[in-house]
């Protein structure tokens, strides 16, 4: 494993920080937030100790995601969209302290180069940007349709200098009967990306991003994925975590992702913060209770 432990501030050591962060020369003399003071403390969170696979579950307000961006930003792990973190935040995840584990003959590991924390809104960008970028190839398209006709049926273009160099290039290719207007729409005006459902747009989109040998920290990253893709998601991540040298730390409540083989849990709505297995937290007892009470709409 690469992050063998993680290790949080005490209320002592976050009264310091919040006392060194309200000095004059702190340039924050007046600090609004305290935030991510406060939190983990009184929860009796102190240390982390890390699987193959961890999970931090919890509902809204728990910390989950919290604790997932100060190990990333501790870490120095990549990041596409920006994190909402407050005035001490920085400071706070500078004082938190790590320790990484040792490999097979016994050498200290390292956090892999590539290590990154994806989200949930890295998995919408990237599903707006490819719609976007459709709309304006599917503009281009209706514009080249027209714009194959002019050239490959019009005058002849005269090449007079080389400011005419492009046009005729353009009527070159049209007219050449091994070139479709499909083909020539595809080189004018690019590919559309294949977009299937929202929840299989962002199953592929994780196929594609997880690399082996790699740590990543995942939050909340089943949004927009139904039960079945869920399941698939699962899949993936069990693979990539037990064949592929991946380390995965991921925040969410989604009872198929909890029920990975081998995940780690803590429960951040306990208090103390407790390991726990799977069917022996809220959020699955509830879907537990619910199924049992409509058990024989099932058995018929």
């Amino acid at each position: 494993m690469y992050l063998e432990t993680f290790t949080l501030p005490i209320e002592k050591e976050e009264a310091l920080i919040e006392a060194r962060m309200r000095e004059n020369d702190s340039g924050y003399g007046y600090i609004d937030n305290i935030y991510p003071c406060g939190i983990f403390d009184r929860k009796q969170l102190r240390e982390i100790g890390f699987a193959r696979v961890t999970v931090l579950y919890g509902g809204n307000g728990s910390g989950k995601s919290t604790l997932l961006n100060l190990i990333a930003a501790k870490l120095g792990l990549h990041r596409a969209a920006p994190f909402n973190g407050s005035e001490l935040f920085e400071t706070y995840a500078e004082s938190c302290r790590f320790t990484c584990g040792t490999d097979e003959e016994g050498s200290p590991e390292r956090i892999p180069n590539g290590s990154r924390i994806i989200t949930s809104d890295d998995v919408f960008d990237y599903m707006l940007a490819v719609r976007s970028n459709n709309e304006e190839i599917a503009e281009t398209v209706e514009r080249g349709k027209a714009e194959y006709a002019r050239i490959k049926f019009g005058e002849n273009v005269v090449l007079r200098g080389m400011e005419d160099y492009d046009a005729l290039r353009l009527q070159v290719q049209a007219r050449r009967k091994t070139l479709s207007r499909r083909m020539f729409l595809r080189e004018h005006a690019g590919t559309e990306v294949k977009l299937s459902s929202n929840g299989e747009t962002a199953l592929e989109y994780f196929e594609e991003k997880l690399q082996n040998d790699t740590l990543y920290c995942l939050d909340e990253p089943e949004n927009s994925m139904s039960p079945k893709t869920q399941l698939k998601f699962a899949e993936l991540l069990e693979k990539m975590a037990r064949y592929c040298g991946c380390q995965l730390i991921i925040a969410t409540h989604s009872p198929f992702l909890l029920a990975m083989s081998g995940a780690r849990i803590y429960d951040l709505d306990a208090s103390p913060v407790a390991i726990k297995n799977w069917w022996e937290l809220e959020n699955t007892r509830i879907y537990y209770k619910f199924f049992e009470k409509h058990r024989h709409l099932f058995e018929e």
